[in-house]
């Protein structure tokens, strides 16, 4: 048997026999090789891995040296990957001429005819979703311009004085103030996920208007975008993630508002759902009647008034600047979806029955009591120059704004808005759609005077 000493000694001394351990009788030598000229390198000689290794088995055959060994499987290896590639292309080749022009399950039509304006719909449209334009909603692609140029990122906003003043002892905030924070954190950190799931896996696909479709991602970007400044929040002022993340599960306030919406993301969250029907198409109106008109319209502006009014007394000053840009954009996702809405009515008369007025009636004073729950939760005692019963005032005021958006009586006669401070930020009578007047004018994050 050829031993690993031997190909040592074959590369190192040709003709060499090596010496026998003592003690053991030695082996008859080899005869010695005729000592040859010097010679350019051979072709390294291809031996198959199997001969290679009854070689080193002990087989009488030739013994090919290691590296022709090693460099014969390469070449092998090499021609197969090159039949490989050769058989990759052919296939690519024979897949193209099998190409089918119907991707999905939006036919292709070739030669087809340019989309027009009168083409498009919010819902159920038959026209080709990738031609952006001729602009149909105009209001839409203004809204997707304006949310573009009111971009901001949650590390433009200095946290120094917010982690100072959390973390000192000193009764700069008092227990109501810091349960307002932790609850407005915990609220928000999850709601704007829920609603980013609920655009992305649901509302994306069924509403058939690609420059709406265009906000809607510019929105679900945003939404992100909010989710990451509740995250940057939170671990700048050192609280405990997980506390605050899962408290839609711990903290019953905060979950009823969250079990709420989710409940309406359950059927069109269903891959298979499609929109066609009476009933399915008033399905989709109840999705964004709960999501843009109460999650996003009702249940987030006790937070807002909470955490903006803590600004206004110079207190946690970083928390409130990055929620009034989320504000911002809060009243444009409000404002864009009470839009989609009032279209989807427009091209739909038949659904806006006045059994389903009742129900998005009965909708929005089921989130507004939710929200009043949540205020008497968050405040049990007053605190930041507000009560509960204020901001019960406040959450009927905003209620009776999107019963009217939608065309709906008003359920509050004779309420006012008892915080006209919170107009200075975001006056909710400027708060225009396409079917009132214009729409707000916006700037940049970093213009935004505080």
């Amino acid at each position: 048997m050829i031993s690993w000493d031997e190909f040592d000694a074959d590369e190192n001394s040709a003709g060499k026999t090596p010496a026998a351990p003592a003690g053991v009788a030695q082996a008859p030598a080899r005869a010695a090789a005729p000592s040859a000229p010097a010679m350019a390198p051979a072709a390294p000689v291809a031996v198959a891995p199997a001969t290679a290794a009854a070689t080193l088995a002990g087989n009488t055959g030739p013994v090919a040296h290691p590296a022709a060994v090693i460099a014969g499987a390469l070449n092998q290896l090499r021609a197969e990957e090159a039949l490989d590639a050769e058989d990759v292309k052919a296939r690519a080749a024979a897949a193209l001429t099998k190409l089918d022009v119907a991707p999905g399950l939006e036919e292709l039509e070739m030669g087809a005819a340019r989309v027009q304006v009168d083409d498009k719909r919010m819902i159920n449209c038959r026209a080709d979703l990738n031609q952006l334009v001729p602009f149909k909603y105009e209001w839409a692609w203004q809204k997707y311009l304006d949310g573009c140029a009111n971009h901001w990122m949650p590390q433009e906003v200095n946290m120094t004085k917010d982690v100072s003043m959390w973390k000192s002892g000193d009764g700069q905030l008092s227990d109501d103030e810091r349960r307002i924070v932790m609850r407005s954190l915990g609220f928000f950190s999850t709601a704007d996920s829920l609603v980013a799931n609920n655009l992305v896996l649901a509302i994306y696909r069924l509403i058939t208007n690609p420059e709406c479709r265009q906000y809607i991602l510019r929105q679900s970007f945003e939404e992100a975008i909010h989710t990451h400044a509740y995250q940057y929040c939170i671990e700048s002022l050192g609280l405990d993630g997980g506390e605050v993340f899962n408290m839609y599960r711990e903290v019953q306030s905060v979950a009823r508002k969250a079990a709420w919406g989710l409940k309406y993301t359950q059927s069109l969250g269903d891959p298979t759902f499609t929109t066609g029907t009476t009933e399915t198409d008033q399905e989709l109106l109840r999705n964004l009647i709960a999501f843009y008109c109460v999650l996003e319209g009702i249940f987030f502006y006790c937070g807002f008034t909470q955490i903006l009014s803590m600004g206004r007394r110079n207190k946690m000053t970083g928390v409130a600047e990055q929620f009034q840009y989320i504000l911002r954009d809060e009243s444009m996702h409000v404002n864009f979806g009470i839009d989609v809405i009032n279209q989807i009515k427009i091209e739909n008369p038949h659904l806006w029955t006045a059994a389903f007025q009742q129900e998005a009636i009965q909708m929005i004073l089921e989130g507004t009591q939710l929200e009043i729950e949540y205020a008497r939760d968050t405040m049990p005692r007053g605190v930041l120059g507000m009560n509960a019963a204020m901001m019960e005032e406040y959450l009927q005021f905003i209620a009776n704004r999107r019963l009217a958006q939608l065309g709906l009586p008003e359920q509050f006669p004779g309420v006012k808005n008892p915080f006209p401070w919170m107009s200075e930020i975001m006056d909710l009578r400027k708060e225009k759609n396409f079917f009132e007047t214009r729409v707000t004018e916006y700037q940049t994050g970093g213009a935004l005077s505080w």
